[in-house]
């Protein structure tokens, strides 16, 4: 996995142009299958990939934090929602909620998350490859192929299926 990790910024960047252009057709004509394409090429890459093995998403950057993630995970640690803040979290350039460094607090080394059952919910997304209206997310997708083998995975599947 590590040579996987090395070489994907690289990769990512050689498919950089195509991956755009493909996006911007995608937008502005989405298949009418899209959404089940999407769940179909999602599922086939989860049976095949372990984030365990990789967890490049939690050392690399961080997800945004909403109020109910906050309250949830507060209440788990039965902290008060401003302590959990304060402990944990700053506010970014959008003025949402972030963690204050990473890699995430909440990864331990064997890359099991500590919060997994109460995790933010753009962490029970990630990477976001089997969302409806997957045409909208295109920015989102074209940074998450730079740092996740597997939604880099599915872009590649996803061009070779859908033809634009």
């Amino acid at each position: 996995m590590e040579e996987v990790l090395k070489s994907l910024p690289q990769l990512a960047k050689d498919k950089q142009n195509e991956n755009k252009k493909f996006f911007a057709k995608l937008r502005n004509k989405p298949p009418k299958k899209l959404d089940y394409i999407m769940q179909e090429l999602h599922e086939e890459e989860f049976e095949r990939t372990d984030c365990l093995t990789c967890a490049n998403c939690c050392k690399t950057t961080g997800p945004l934090f909403t109020d109910k993630d906050i309250q949830r995970i507060s209440k788990h640690f039965r902290m008060k929602e401003f302590d959990f803040i304060k402990t944990y979290l700053r506010v970014d350039e959008d003025k949402d909620y972030v963690l204050q460094e990473t890699p995430c607090t909440f990864l331990g080394a064997d890359n099991y998350c500590s919060i997994y059952e109460v995790r933010p919910k753009a962490c029970r997304e990630f990477p976001h490859t089997d969302r409806k209206k997957f045409q909208q997310i295109s920015k989102l997708t074209l940074e998450n192929v730079k740092m996740c083998p597997a939604a880099f995975n599915i872009v590649e599947e996803m061009k070779k299926r859908i033809k634009l």
